[in-house]
């Protein structure tokens, strides 16, 4: 429907040049900027829920992978000590002992999700709720920023018409809150206008001339400008797709809990063309429920924000959420990027609860296409994360809030340590004075390394035995049996590169290189080779430098021969999973197959007698 070319744009009705017009009237709310360096008025604390079993699953956590990262480090410390300790030494030991400690925490999560799933079945916290309209009104909020028009208005028909279907036109508002250029005003508009015509739903569009302070900047003046008017505010990113009874059931669930002041589901992954995107998927499907299961359970009343998908109670926002600037003269200054995490920290800074919600069906997301799409809006999250470095000593902040912040940033130091720790195994090599390897001192510490890495997909393939439908709808056990072994090989030949992408990503940040804020690009069906060969010409070249160590017969180097591979074929992977085509063919032939191939998902039976049912929603493909 929403096809706009160039001699229809230049045609579009006039607007206020200042993008002011076609607004509903303005109902200020004040937002002010937080002092970080003070505590707030009031301070954070857990009034909601006892803080005695939140407590012990968080110590379970973190306890658990501090002693399997300690146990890993003393193992790996043993031979070590033939030749006498040195600063080396230790400083080798203590990044195992860090780095151990890091997925052992990711493997405690998802035994803890698989326990939350086995005990309470696969059925969501909002899902399972009666579908009630609430009384309140929400508003709808869609940022933005040189999008695919088409394919942005065609999400937002389908969700104006969803929310028509469940008889809550009256209560959804959605606001189209524009950052584009001038350029992409016209059509913009003018696929503004068509859908105001036909939607029952109230449809508002504004465009700022500066994006200031980016998406946080873009919702700050919305509700600086009109959130006086409503109650709660459900925030999407262009690619969001949400059905009309997610919104009310998230928006009826927030109403009826005063002390909440976020509620932020778990999208799933729709859309998919290329092999990448279909392998991201896949393995959201199959894994996803068990991690998301896992944080839940942990994560409490302090749980994050990811931006988008998530309903926020626009007051609470408002008094809590107004985000410093952080000072330019200053390693990672300027605005703060990955607003999202810091937003959740803030609201719990002045008590609001904020929690993640399971909604198996109705709340979806896009990925990126190709590795590369990834990797450069990776850059721009890693630069975000990292600045949440020099927020953890801010005032008020819940401990549990400072340590996601400080996980967020971890993420992405990961990478570096891991290069770093590989180089620092070679070196212990070269060095050592005993037989045998480093890395493999003994045989069962290689068999825990495997379980802590391999755990959590094992893990969630139990509790996928809980969920008969989502196995149906995963092509049944043959399918995610092929689909896991292709995903786990996938998932190995590409970690090198995006382990020394995600490394030069930091290097460059702290050089002060700024990731700048470009539009994604949403549909790609295949990329040049070249381009693809310069991009990864870095890695190419340390894989080279890998495999001469290797032929050279260098002591410890044959530990780098998986990364080295991994590395000589990036291209060739980064190429081969960016074509549409191959995606096809895996999907045809039962690997990677999810729900999202279906494209059309049913809602829950349980609705009330006097509200227009919906039977089922279409997937609006880009």
């Amino acid at each position: 429907m929403y096809r706009i070319d160039k001699d229809l744009a230049e045609g579009a009705p006039e607007q206020d040049p200042r993008g002011e017009g076609d607004l509903p009237p303005e109902a200020p709310l004040a937002m002010p900027v937080q002092d970080l360096s003070r505590m707030p008025d009031i301070a954070a604390g857990d009034p909601i829920v006892p803080v005695g079993p939140l407590f012990q699953r968080r110590l379970f956590l973190i306890v658990g992978s501090f002693l399997f990262g300690l146990l890993a480090a003393q193992e790996m410390f043993t031979p070590l000590q033939s030749d006498g300790i040195d600063w080396i030494d230790l400083g080798f030991a203590t990044l195992f002992f860090g780095l151990f400690a890091w997925i052992a925490f990711g493997f405690l999560n998802a035994v803890a999700g698989l326990f939350v799933l086995l005990g309470r079945g696969p059925v969501g916290e909002v899902s399972r709720s009666r579908l009630v309209l609430p009384e309140g009104r929400t508003a709808v909020l869609m940022p933005i920023y040189n999008e695919d028009v088409g394919a942005v208005f065609r999400r937002l028909e389908s969700m104006t018409d969803s929310v028509a279907q469940v008889g809550g036109a009256g209560r959804f508002d959605f606001f189209i809150l524009s950052d584009s250029h001038e350029r992409n005003h016209a059509r913009e508009y003018l696929a503004f206008r068509r859908l105001r015509e036909t939607s029952k739903a109230n449809v508002w569009y504004r465009r700022r001339p500066r994006n200031t302070a980016r998406k946080p900047g873009n919702i700050a003046d919305w509700v600086r400008r009109f959130g006086g008017a409503y109650d709660y505010m459900l925030v999407l990113d262009a690619d969001s797709l949400m059905s009309g009874a997610a919104m009310a059931r998230l928006a009826s669930a927030i109403e009826a809990r005063p002390a909440i002041g976020l509620l932020q589901t778990v999208p799933q992954l729709i859309n998919g063309q290329t092999m990448f995107a279909r392998w991201h998927q896949f393995a959201s499907s199959v894994y996803g429920p068990v991690a998301s299961a896992g944080l839940r359970w942990w994560s409490g009343t302090e749980a994050t924000f990811w931006g988008h998908n998530a309903i926020v109670r626009v007051r609470a926002f408002a008094e809590s959420c107004g985000l410093p600037e952080l000072p330019e003269d200053s390693l990672l200054g300027g605005h703060i990027m990955s607003h999202d995490m810091v937003e959740a920290a803030l609201l719990r800074r002045r008590g609001w609860a904020v929690h993640m919600v399971s909604m198996p069906e109705g709340s979806y997301e896009e990925f990126p296409p190709t590795m590369i799409d990834h990797s450069i809006r990776d850059r721009r999250w890693c630069q975000g994360n990292l600045q949440h470095l020099r927020l953890l000593s801010g005032a008020g902040f819940h401990w549990v809030s400072r340590l996601q912040l400080l996980m967020g940033a971890s993420a992405y130091l990961t990478s570096p340590l891991w290069l770093l720790l590989l180089g620092a195994a070679m070196f212990e090599q070269l060095r050592a004075d005993f037989d045998g390897y480093v890395l493999i001192s003994s045989g069962w510490l290689l068999g825990l390394t495997v379980l802590m890495l391999f755990g959590p997909k094992i893990a969630a393939l139990i509790a996928l035995g809980q969920d008969r439908e989502l196995v149906r709808q995963l092509g049944g056990w043959g399918s995610i049996a092929k689909g896991t072994a292709i995903e786990i090989l996938t998932s190995i030949v590409t970690a090198p590169a995006m382990m020394l992408t995600q490394s030069m990503a930091i290097v460059d940040i702290l050089r002060g290189r700024q990731s700048g804020w470009s539009p994604q690009r949403r549909e790609v069906d295949g990329l040049d080779f070249g381009e693809v060969t310069r991009f990864y010409r870095w890695h190419l070249l340390l894989g080279m430098a890998l495999m001469a160590a290797i032929a050279l017969g260098l002591d410890g180097s044959i530990w780098s021969l998986p990364v080295a591979i991994g590395l000589l074929l990036a291209p060739v992977t980064v190429w081969l999973t960016a074509r549409a085509d191959v995606g096809d063919w895996l999907v045809r032939r039962g690997y990677f197959v999810s729900p999202a191939d279906h494209r059309r998902f049913e809602e829950g039976p349980e609705q009330p007698a006097d509200l227009v049912p919906e039977p089922s929603f279409a997937i609006a493909r880009g």
